[in-house]
């Protein structure tokens, strides 16, 4: 290649840029002015530099990613035919979501030894009925996703007490040694208003929870699940950060893991205003998972907040993903992202904030504790009113919605499913963490106000 731009133009310093930028300004302060500094306390610089360049060893996967299908099981004979649909058109991996136990030969008739993926996410924990579906599922490859300690922050509750489920995991993955039994499920904090850093902490802190009751040959048998919102360079450098600082835990275990990501887009910035706009959303939001570094996306679709399922928005959603895989050449995506002078810099950043939050955590006793005592809780909600107060204020723009609105928009007509925060007073042993959308309270005025 001909090195004629490079002896033309010689290089230039980072200092150099720096003095310039600072003789442009004409007297106004260099830092005040031009850095910016985010709710998490990560600086934004306006320019960034091979002299500052420290590339961080981050593992990375050499499979391209997987399209999931989520499907709630209502029937075994519906979801079985959704499933076998999907999977025709495009899906490689199917998540099911079981409120209840289930016929799982019917649920899984014409869908083993086709190479998908399976995901689940189980409201109840029954070591008789996960026994019987390894064993109908034992070729397969299987993520069974158990997450009693997301349970907990989730609803309040244990499925029936912190011993009982604990002894039901150790004896599921005993049984199970080389399955993916346990799952560590971020997402749920992120869509309670949880910053990236805090994410990154506290998907560690719970990973530690297990690894410190269940060893470290459980390491490289845990996935983790993480929402994905619209801040979308923060976004990739979240996923690559919990990669990065996931393995130095694992150092203090004697071992590392290309730690297994599953990823879907976030519901806080979603909107029924507009709901047009959500494709936009999902679209961008499935980027940053694949150039983080995912192995798992699923993606939600347009309607999803106010629609029943139903096979329009499913195909536009599954859509999305094939068109990035196949016709944006995103396929091994991760590798895209791999020396950007901006996202090293962010990833390091959450990285070393989210270790500190997570060392802070393991010195006052864990993640449990935390979350008995509230202050995960109370961590969460702090964020989650600075980022409502920035939307109330304008300065968090979700397009469509406190910013541009069309007035016309009429939507009291179109809900077929409640978009909010249910309100359901039950005794819990815990403040359960909840989701909760940054428009709901302006889109509740609006509905109110619809002639």
């Amino acid at each position: 290649m001909s090195n004629f731009i490079t002896k033309e133009f010689p290089p230039v310093s980072a200092a150099a840029w720096k003095q310039k930028i600072q003789a442009d300004l004409k007297g106004a302060d260099y830092n005040e002015t031009l850095l910016t500094k985010t709710n998490e306390g990560i600086t934004i610089k306006p320019f960034y530099h091979s002299d500052d360049f420290e590339k961080l060893i981050i593992p990375l996967s050499e499979e391209d990613f997987k399209i999931c299908q989520k499907i709630v099981i209502s029937s075994e004979d519906e979801s079985n035919s959704k499933a076998v649909d999907a999977t025709k058109k495009g899906a490689n991996a199917v998540k099911f979501i079981a409120k209840k136990p289930f016929n799982s030969a019917l649920l899984f008739k014409n869908l083993l030894g086709k190479k998908i993926e399976f995901h689940f996410e189980f409201e109840f924990l029954s070591e008789i009925f996960i026994d019987e579906l390894n064993e109908l599922l034992k070729n397969e490859t299987v993520f069974y996703n158990i997450d009693i300690i997301g349970k907990l922050a989730r609803t309040g509750n244990w499925h029936k007490s912190l011993n009982d489920d604990f002894k039901t995991l150790e004896a599921i993955i005993r049984k199970n040694p080389s399955s993916f039994i346990i799952g560590v499920n971020a997402d749920i904090y992120q869509n309670a208003g949880a910053n990236t850093v805090q994410q990154v902490a506290y998907a560690l802190a719970v990973a530690n929870e297990y690894l410190t009751r269940f060893g470290a040959e459980i390491a490289n048998k845990i996935q983790f699940n993480f929402a994905v919102g619209n801040n979308y360079f923060f976004e990739i450098s979240k996923i690559r950060a919990f990669k990065y600082v996931y393995n130095l835990i694992l150092k203090e275990y004697d071992t590392s893991s290309n730690a297994q990501i599953y990823a879907e887009p976030s519901l806080r910035n979603k909107t029924i205003f507009d709901y047009n706009v959500n494709m936009l959303r999902t679209t961008t939001e499935s980027m940053s998972a694949i150039l983080g570094g995912a192995n798992t996306i699923s993606n939600c679709a347009y309607d999803s907040l106010f629609h029943d399922s139903n096979d329009f928005g499913d195909r536009i959603a599954r859509n999305q993903l094939l068109i990035l895989k196949e016709e944006s050449y995103f396929k091994h995506g991760q590798q895209i992202a791999t020396n950007s002078y901006y996202i090293e810099s962010i990833t390091k950043q959450i990285a070393e904030k989210a270790l500190d939050i997570f060392k802070d955590i393991e010195k006052k006793g864990g993640f449990l504790t935390q979350l008995k005592e509230g202050i995960v809780q109370r961590k969460i909600k702090e964020n989650a009113q600075k980022e409502q107060a920035q939307f109330d204020a304008g300065e968090l723009v979700l397009l469509g919605t406190n910013k541009y609105p069309n007035e016309e928009d009429k939507m009291k007509n179109e809900l077929q499913l409640n978009p909010f925060v249910a309100r359901n007073p039950r005794k819990t042993l815990i403040i359960p963490i909840i989701p909760v959308r940054l428009a709901e309270k302006l889109e509740q005025k609006r509905l109110k106000n619809e002639a």
